[in-house]
């Protein structure tokens, strides 16, 4: 683990770790938490800090705020990522912090990155710790902590939600940046109009992502025969790419964004739903991920108040896998268009529902004789199987405990 406050930045560290914050007078953002006043902001200035989870997206300032904590309080500050730690690794901090407690008298904080990434059984590791106050824990998580910490872990800890930074705060960073940074000063450049409000917007709330982008658009950019380097949105745009694409096919955005598509088709809104569709395929979500849902949703949530939905549903799935991306997108983009603009009807859905929650909380009722198949004579006699028709056969169908249920509302 390095020195957190080794300040022998070089150039070829990216522009983001050169220009994080020490203290508050360099942070921008979250004022709902660290602004001044606020809870978080009091408990660091008087150093009396709880176990933490800090909850947002990347670039949000999760790590910079458990760094501006580190020199705040007076505390051994130590530093551990979830995706290179390892439970033998706490064990040592663990044994470690109980030695500066005891001889010291010194107060640890661990932070650790990306908490999210220890299995629930590593994280038991942090309890009997955080609750005998052994060390403080700081935790960084992009995922919901619900679902990713153990309930042990969150009910020892205080849990601060961390937003998207606004394009206010990302321009200020941006501007504060090509002031302050020695190796961005060293180049002869010019921003065209509007560039630092168009990579404000377009960064998503990620400060990293924009200030990377201005590095790498800086110093790629040939200069003039003047030797000045001219950065406008078209340069800015194409350092960006796709980063500014806020999703993870295995995280909580997955699921958020599956289900404002979803939502959107239940609304009839096809351009909604167009909208929420593009936002995974670009992000380089699997098709036949997205049109198994459509296939779902055809009966879910239209059924038989429009057959065909789900006839267009499973043909875009087939065309799909025959295709592939790029070229299947307008074939997910008429399916959605088509199943928005589809009558809509949960029926079907609530219907089962019914019907499971009886199999669930009833007996298993026998099936009725008249009902039941009647491969021998002997079972004829008992009155097993159909009479013999030639029209609907009007007969009780149900077990004799359900006559009368009704799951299925007329269309």
């Amino acid at each position: 683990m390095a020195d957190l406050f080794d300040q022998n930045l070089t150039k070829d560290q990216p522009l983001a770790e050169r220009l994080r914050p020490v203290d508050f007078s360099g942070f921008y953002g979250q004022e709902a938490i660290i602004g001044p006043g606020a809870i978080l902001r009091r408990a660091i200035e008087q150093d009396d800090i709880p176990s933490i989870i800090f909850w947002g997206p990347p670039g949000c300032g999760k790590t910079t705020l458990a760094r501006i904590i580190a020199r705040q309080t007076r505390s051994v500050f130590v530093q551990l990522s979830a995706v290179a730690g390892s439970v033998k690794q706490v064990r040592e901090i663990i044994v470690q912090a109980r030695e500066r407690k005891k001889f010291k008298r010194q107060r640890t904080i661990l932070f650790v990155d990306e908490i999210h990434r220890f299995s629930k059984a590593q994280q038991d590791a942090f309890l009997p710790v955080v609750e005998d106050g052994t060390l403080i824990l700081i935790g960084a998580t992009t995922e919901n902590p619900s679902f990713e910490v153990i309930s042990p872990l969150l009910s020892r800890s205080r849990v601060f939600v961390l937003k998207p930074l606004e394009p206010s705060a990302i321009a200020q960073i941006l501007r504060s940046a090509l002031k302050s940074d020695k190796y961005l000063q060293a180049k002869q450049f010019k921003l065209a109009d509007g560039v630092i409000d168009y990579l404000s917007q377009m960064s998503s709330g990620d400060a990293r992502t924009a200030l990377n982008a201005m590095e790498l658009t800086i110093n790629t950019t040939k200069p003039d025969k003047n030797g000045t380097i001219t950065i406008d949105k078209k340069t800015v745009s194409a350092s960006l790419q796709k980063s500014h694409l806020l999703y993870d096919r295995a995280g909580e955005e997955h699921y958020n964004i599956i289900s404002a598509l979803h939502k959107s088709l239940r609304g009839s809104d096809a351009n909604a739903g167009l909208y929420w569709l593009a936002r995974m395929l670009e992000a380089g979500e699997d098709p036949l991920y997205v049109a198994r849902r459509l296939v779902r949703f055809a009966s879910e949530d239209i059924g038989l108040a429009d057959p065909q939905a789900l006839v267009q549903a499973v043909n875009a799935y087939q065309a799909c896998h025959f295709i592939g991306l790029p070229e299947c997108n307008v074939i997910l983009a008429q399916a959605v268009v088509y199943l928005a603009r589809a009558s809509k009807s949960n029926k079907l859905y609530t219907a089962y529902q019914k019907v499971q929650k009886d199999i669930m909380e009833l007996p298993n009722y026998p099936v009725p004789l008249h009902l039941r198949n009647a491969p021998t004579s002997l079972m004829k006699d008992l009155n097993y199987d159909n009479p013999d028709y030639d029209e609907d056969v009007v007969q009780d169908y149900l077990p004799e405990e359900l006559l009368g249920r009704q799951y299925l509302e007329d269309q």
